[in-house]
């Protein structure tokens, strides 16, 4: 556990000063390094003469020779103030855990003040940059509903990070208020740091905490982890839309150049292009480097990062869609991508850069089932296993689904037979596209509403659509081109679930149980 629970107001970790503001030090750092470039190669080979009328016309080099020692007090008064705010920052910027609220003060002139609800958390996230890491500190991000409504602890020392998230996962799930009401009082206890810890023991610690696995094998059994291949992630990008409309502008601008004889031009045009697209596809690769989804006891945890690494925590009963979808181009390998919606929104990126709600970025069918099996458990069973793979196959004639008519051709053209639903007691599936295939899932206990409508046309088709209102996000659960009579049943009977299966939720405090 960790001691910076127990109800008391506590400040960040110490380097937190020079962990925000680091970046902007550097960066002005680095303006002033190019202003100077001159004078730094005449400092480090006065050999080398500087170039007739070149330091002479330099602000900098100027002011330099004329006004040194001015320059230099002005400089060191600066680092004094800019140092002197950061370090009052730090000071008034501190937090508190108690058993039912996360609270959070920070501000010197403008103030601030948030709370979030231990029983309303949707996801802790711990990232850990890669100057952070060096420090051993690590970011804690606490998302609640909401829009602008997360708590944020930046920084902390990487191992109250992870004591403290368990801690409140713990006391979210209502695990540490039965044990009080059974014992009688609730005991933290807390390791007091080595003060004895020499330079030595520090970096042994450093180098053993970014050699070690991203996901700790006690938290979670080996075979319900699931991982993702970065050679896949690869083959996914370069086979996907954005990937073939950048070849088809490639090849334009090829043929331009060859009818115009601008080919120099508009080669030196294609260069930031290529670039672009490299840095893209290694930032892609890098940050989804040991990627990991797994169940662990207080919900679905997925990480990834190779330097800098990222990893989230989504307790029972915070999903509220899944979206399966695939690529054209995807489809000889049988590769798929995860969307989930989720009730908050974390500033943290997901894997390859994407959003956070997207779990899994491209994972083969064996692996998208067993990550379903971990976001909604106890949906996918070896009954709804079957029924859930032919949601994710052609349309066959007794695959559960209920279809669109015949007639439903005119607005679904190739996708009539394959548009569809399937009614379970715990989740509604919708089953759409035929070039683009797709599958939502929706737990019941997480609808909001359920509305149906019907356009003048659908009117003279005798068609309807329906749609399960979930929490906004990636993911819209919308099915279109029904049969009046099983969008009606569809509507009756989603509506009448989603009212049982909220009665009965108890995801909410997962562990009193």
């Amino acid at each position: 556990m960790t001691e910076l629970a127990d109800g008391r107001w506590h400040r960040l970790h110490p380097a937190t000063p020079l962990l925000k503001g680091g970046i902007a030090l550097l960066a002005i750092l680095g303006i002033i390094v190019s202003n100077l470039r001159e004078r730094l190669i005449e400092w480090i080979f006065p050999a080398v003469d500087c170039p007739p009328g070149v330091c002479d016309e330099d602000p900098f080099t100027l002011i330099l020779d004329r006004y040194l020692l001015p320059t230099l007090l002005g400089i060191l008064v600066l680092l004094v103030v800019i140092l002197g705010l950061f370090w009052m920052s730090w000071r008034m910027h501190t937090f508190r855990v108690t058993e039912e609220i996360v609270e959070v003060r920070a501000g010197v002139l403008f103030r601030s003040h948030r709370r979030s609800r231990l029983d309303r958390v949707q996801g802790i996230n711990v990232s850990r940059p890669l100057f952070a890491r060096l420090f051993g500190a690590a970011r804690l991000e606490i998302s609640a509903a909401g829009s602008d409504a997360n708590v944020q602890l930046a920084y902390l020392s990487s191992a109250n990070a992870d004591g403290l998230r368990a801690e409140i996962l713990r006391r979210a799930s209502g695990i540490r208020a039965r044990e009080a009401a059974q014992s009688g009082e609730g005991v933290i206890a807390s390791v007091a740091p080595d003060a004895r810890a020499n330079l030595a023991d520090v970096a042994r610690q450093r180098i053993a905490e970014f050699s070690a696995p991203e996901l700790d094998p006690a938290l979670a059994p080996p075979q319900s982890v699931v991982t993702m291949h970065a050679g896949r992630l690869v083959g996914s990008t370069l086979l996907s839309v954005g990937m073939l409309w950048f070849l088809v502008a490639i090849a334009g601008v090829a043929v331009a150049m060859a009818l115009t004889g601008a080919g120099v031009f508009l080669f030196l045009g294609l260069i930031p292009m290529i670039f672009g697209l490299g840095s893209f596809l290694v930032n892609r690769i890098v940050k989804s480097l040991r990627f990991s989804i797994a169940a662990t006891a207080d919900g679905v945890r997925v990480g990834y990062g190779l330097l800098s690494t990222s990893n989230e925590t989504i307790p029972p009963g915070r999903i509220h869609a899944v979206e399966i979808t695939q690529e054209l181009l995807w489809r000889p390998f049988d590769w798929w991508t995860v969307r989930v919606n989720l009730a908050s929104h974390s500033t943290a990126k997901g894997a390859a850069g994407q959003r956070n709600t997207t779990i899994l970025p491209v994972g083969s069918r064996e692996e998208v089932l067993r990550v379903l099996e971990l976001v909604l458990p106890g949906l996918v069973t070896d009954e709804t296993r079957l029924l859930i793979e032919g949601g994710l196959a052609p349309a066959r004639i007794d695959d559960g689904f209920t279809t669109s008519p015949r007639r439903g051709a005119v607005l679904r053209w190739f996708s009539w037979r394959r548009n569809g639903f399937l009614l379970h007691p715990d989740a509604v599936v919708l089953r759409r596209g035929a070039v683009w295939r797709s599958l939502t899932v929706v737990p019941t206990a997480r609808t909001q509403s359920v509305a149906a409508h019907q356009g003048p046309l659908e009117r003279m088709l005798r068609l309807a659509q329906v749609r399960l209102h979930t929490v906004t996000g990636p993911v819209t659960a919308r099915i279109g081109a029904l049969d009046v009579a099983d969008a009606s049943t569809l509507f009756r009977e989603a509506a009448a679930a989603g009212v049982t299966a909220i009665r009965a939720d108890r995801s909410h405090r997962w562990g009193s149980s």
